[in-house]
């Protein structure tokens, strides 16, 4: 009969101590990563001046500026907008003041909230889901399209790695429960 080795408490845990080092250390490195995604995706919501349409604009000392206490949240839900002027000359297509509803050819159209709020916002989205808006200009990927001016076709054309730093940092921000209106259908000619 062949004996079996007999392994002491001492010989197990230094045999495991690799695999338990390298899992107590792994939950820090995750935090930091997670950190620098974040922070990738507020650089690139900044250079991609997200907030020009999504953050409703309010009357400055020097003029119109973003009203950062609504930061990201879409067109204001206690703006009615009335209906837009129409198309004269060249000029096809007309803005609010706040920089958040625009109308032309497609219609009417209203910035998004962005913020993580689940109600009204993003904070239902996956990141999944926010990549396959922005790679096929469809609401959630599959609803209806995205319309004008949000330059889509460009965002499409992101990395997967960019297009989920920037959902990380929308899902970091504070939450703003802001209802924004569904698109208006064009008026048709007659």
């Amino acid at each position: 009969m062949r004996k079996r080795p007999i392994l002491t408490l001492t010989t197990l845990l230094a045999l495991a101590a690799p695999a338990l080092l390298s899992a107590a250390e792994a939950p820090k490195a995750k935090p930091e990563a997670k950190a620098s995604q974040i922070a990738r995706g507020k650089y690139l919501v900044t250079l991609m001046v997200c907030n020009d349409c999504h953050t409703p604009f309010k009357m400055g000392p020097k003029g119109p500026e973003p009203d950062m206490t609504r930061m990201l949240s879409g067109h204001p839900q206690d703006l009615a907008m009335p209906a837009p002027p129409a198309p004269n000359g060249p000029w096809v297509i007309s803005m609010a003041g706040t920089n958040t509803a625009f109308a032309g050819p497609w219609g009417v159209s209203f910035t998004a909230n962005l913020t993580p709020d689940p109600e009204t916002g993003l904070g239902k989205w996956t990141a999944d889901t926010f990549l396959q808006a922005l790679r096929t200009g469809r609401h959630e990927g599959v609803g209806r399209p995205i319309l004008p001016p949000m330059p889509y076709p460009w965002f499409a054309q992101a990395t997967d790695e960019d297009l989920r730093a920037i959902f990380s940092y929308l899902q970091s921000i504070p939450p703003v429960k802001n209802r924004v209106p569904q698109p208006i259908e064009p008026v048709e000619a007659h």
